[in-house]
């Protein structure tokens, strides 16, 4: 632990974090997909303010599913490459 005090600076918890925070899980939800301008990618998965870049992972899912990330994981990357070779509308 960072230590006992009750008013622990912010250095302290953050070095803790920094050493110790892992995820033994999938993580999702890190990259925001959306039409708001709060988005970090829109619904054709590209990055926004960054010209040519797209995001094809879980990461622009709201939340994790259920099961194992894997079976989105494929179809957001298909759906990327549908997107980038020009099969949608």
């Amino acid at each position: 632990m960072p230590g006992e005090a009750d008013d622990l600076d912010a250095k302290a918890l953050v070095d803790h974090v920094r050493n110790f925070a892992k995820t033994v899980y999938h993580p999702a939800g890190t990259c925001r997909m959306g039409k708001g301008e709060d988005a970090v990618v829109d619904p054709r998965l590209r990055v926004r303010g960054v010209s040519r870049l797209r995001v094809a992972d879980v990461s622009i899912m709201p939340r994790i599913v259920s099961g194992n990330t894997n079976a989105a994981a494929v179809m957001i990357g298909e759906r990327c490459a549908d997107f980038v070779l020009g099969r949608t509308a």
